[in-house]
């Protein structure tokens, strides 16, 4: 009987464990999940990716939707062309939405707007425009303007059809860069509704049918509804920051003015750590921003004769050249792109203060040559000198403005400490530590 009664308190009591585990799992699957991803500035490589990683997301935990709020001037067209696709073949319900109130989606917004299972904007907003221009710089020959304007015509009446979206009109996006407001994209079809804010978006898409890539018509639920914001992570808030032009040209110009003082004053190691990351960064945004690659050169020509000049010292003759270099070549870096475009101010201040740099530095150059003219090698002995690069036991020391390859005579030599000249011996010096 006891027996009994224990093996039934057993069975009821992992009964009750079962249950604990079952109830809460039924309650969240029961959840509606909606994933929110957010989009501002311009549609470049990471936005696709970040888009694409999204999308991934939703799929994985089978989200009610995903909704991406854009907020975007437009952007590249290979960039724009993978978000499209990831959109129109997704396994779960697309929603884009414009906005907040006075935000727009131009040029490549309108396509990712339009390629939305539902399309809404907030009012205040901007679609359109979206008319192809040369991001990368060069000038488009007519022919082939005429060849790209046609294909992206033909490919926004694909968009519209499988959307069930107003053709005509979104091919004048294209065509006649045509743009729309909220209340003019609802009344000529090209969006679904306006929503004032994102609950009312979700609000009114309860309910609603739409048919994915597989021919699949699914019913969106919203009741009970939570919202799980998927944001950008730091590397790609970050690669997205600097995928800039202006901030492309800044890190230009950072990296080689921290190589040209480097190069000035071998030893401190810090410009040219800060040069070499710079200019990485630099690079991995030019490439992502399809840069001229006439203008790369320039610019890199123009600083190549700037370092020229802080070597050999032509009195301006390098400075001027490479002046001239750097303007022309910042000025057709993107030249043709209303999107990327260097500030013409930017432009002015880099060679400012690239022109003031070497100034100083010509300065303080043409005064070494003229204290080395008035002064014998014999006179340098007995005189204190300053180590740049480590005696290990030869180096570089600085003295009176200029750098010597130094020999240490008394072990090594720490970068920064004094040494004495005890000879000379042509171009290289002998020293002692000085105590």
């Amino acid at each position: 009987m006891i027996k009994s009664v224990f093996k039934a308190f057993r069975l009821a009591f992992c009964a009750g464990l079962l249950a604990g585990v079952l109830v809460p799992a039924t309650v969240s699957a029961t959840t509606q999940s909606i994933q929110v991803l957010r989009v501002e500035g311009t549609i470049v490589p990471i936005v696709a990716d970040y888009i694409d990683r999204g999308i991934s997301k939703a799929e994985d935990e089978n989200a009610t939707a995903c909704i991406i709020e854009l907020d975007t001037p437009g952007g590249l067209l290979s960039s724009t062309e993978k978000i499209v696709q990831r959109i129109m073949n997704a396994s779960v319900p697309i929603v884009v939405y414009v906005s907040p109130k006075g935000a727009w989606a131009a040029s490549a917004g309108t396509f990712i707007t339009l390629s939305a299972n539902i399309a809404v904007m907030a009012p205040g907003t901007t679609i359109g425009a979206a008319h192809p221009v040369a991001g990368g710089g060069e000038e488009i020959p007519e022919e082939q303007m005429k060849k790209i304007t046609e294909f992206s015509a033909k490919w926004m009446k694909t968009i519209a059809q499988e959307r069930g979206r107003n053709i005509e009109e979104a091919q004048l996006a294209v065509t006649e860069s045509k743009s729309f407001t909220d209340v003019d994209a609802l009344n000529f079809n090209l969006i679904d509704f306006r929503a004032d804010n994102l609950q009312s978006l979700i609000s009114q898409i309860n309910g609603w049918k739409v048919t994915l890539a597989n021919g699949m018509e699914v019913s969106i639920n919203t009741t009970g509804y939570e919202v799980a914001r998927n944001e950008m992570t730091f590397i790609e808030r970050f690669l997205h920051a600097i995928s800039d032009p202006n901030i492309a040209y800044i890190l230009l110009s950072i990296g080689t003015i921290g190589i040209i003082a480097e190069i000035y004053s071998p030893g401190t190691f810090f410009p040219g750590i800060i040069g070499a990351i710079s200019l990485l960064m630099a690079f991995y945004s030019l490439g992502v921003l399809d840069a001229n690659l006439g203008g790369i050169l320039l610019i890199l020509l123009a600083f190549g004769l700037f370092i020229g000049e802080v070597l050999t010292t032509t009195f301006g003759l390098f400075t001027a050249g490479g002046i001239t270099a750097l303007v022309l070549g910042s000025l057709i870096l993107f030249p043709g792109g209303q999107i990327f475009q260097i500030d013409p101010w930017l432009i002015a201040t880099i060679v400012i203060i690239v022109t003031i740099l070497l100034a100083f530095v010509m300065q303080r150059v043409i005064g070494a040559h003229r204290r080395q003219a008035s002064t014998g090698r014999e006179e340098l002995i007995g005189k204190t000198a300053e180590v740049k690069i480590a005696l290990e036991p030869e180096g570089i020391v600085f003295i009176k403005g200029e750098r010597w390859t130094a020999v240490s005579e008394t072990g090594r030599v720490e970068p920064g400490e004094e040494v004495i000249i005890s000879k000379v011996d042509s171009l290289k010096l002998y020293v002692t530590k000085k105590q």
